[in-house]
């Protein structure tokens, strides 16, 4: 199957739009999927920036795919150190500035159902070997014209297809609340989040049960261009 995939019931292939919620996206369209540095209500500057290609996009789903290739923005250290090669004691106290650069490796196929606080974004291998599903905790995303924002919150998780899972990144999480990056109330909420994700895995709900690692993309898709204005400030509508 490729291209536009609808998992689910009827419901779900033919969800209306919500005008509370904006416009839906149609599939083949070219959007930015955004992360802002950390400061509460998406007042932070935007310091992650994804072109994708939109998939689906119902009340139920929005699912985007990320081609190999794409330019991206990310955040590195003034020095030109990569972000993760900074010892984690000064990870994120060091100065930061963006960088363009290409996302290397497979394409990634990223699914968030409005109002939760986390993403499930799909990896394969090489020949399309499916390798994992990586649950990404942050902010529901607010939606926007050109895309959507939101802010990570370090932990993540991941599933792998025999259903097990672990927890990854458990150190940066503990160093974001030591350089004062989320507060302990903040951080009592992001691994609440977590738990509710590990009930959905646990239970094997959406989207892990929908068959989207069967999922591949319309091979007429040329891959998305960063814009120039890629930091812009939206409006932001209903996530």
């Amino acid at each position: 199957m490729t291209g536009t995939f609808k998992p689910g019931s009827d419901a779900a292939r033919s969800a209306p739009s919500d005008p509370a919620q904006g416009r839906r996206w149609a599939p083949g369209e070219q959007i930015l999927w955004r992360y802002r540095d950390h400061a509460p209500g998406l007042r932070g500057p935007v310091h992650i920036c994804r072109p994708v290609t939109v998939v689906q996009d119902t009340d139920e789903l929005l699912a985007v795919w990320m081609a190999p290739g794409t330019e991206c923005v990310r955040p590195a250290l003034t020095d030109g150190t990569p972000v993760h090669q900074e010892p984690l004691a000064t990870r994120y106290t060091a100065p930061r500035t963006t960088v363009r650069s290409r996302w290397f490796g497979g394409g990634v196929l990223k699914l968030a159902r409005p109002g939760d606080p986390w993403s499930v974004w799909l990896f394969w291998g090489n020949g399309w070997r499916f390798k994992n599903w990586y649950v990404n905790l942050e902010d529901p995303r607010s939606r926007w014209a050109g895309g959507v924002d939101s802010v990570d919150h370090f932990l993540d998780i991941a599933v792998y297809p025999d259903r097990t899972w672990k927890w990854l990144d458990e150190d940066e999480f503990a160093q974001a609340q030591r350089s004062g990056l989320m507060d302990r109330r903040q951080a009592q909420d992001v691994r609440a989040a977590g738990r509710a994700a590990v009930e959905v895995i646990e239970a094997w709900g959406a989207p892990f049960s929908d068959g989207w690692q069967d999922w591949r993309p319309d091979p007429a898709w040329p891959v998305p261009v960063l814009p120039g204005d890629w930091d812009r400030t939206p409006a932001y509508m209903t996530s």
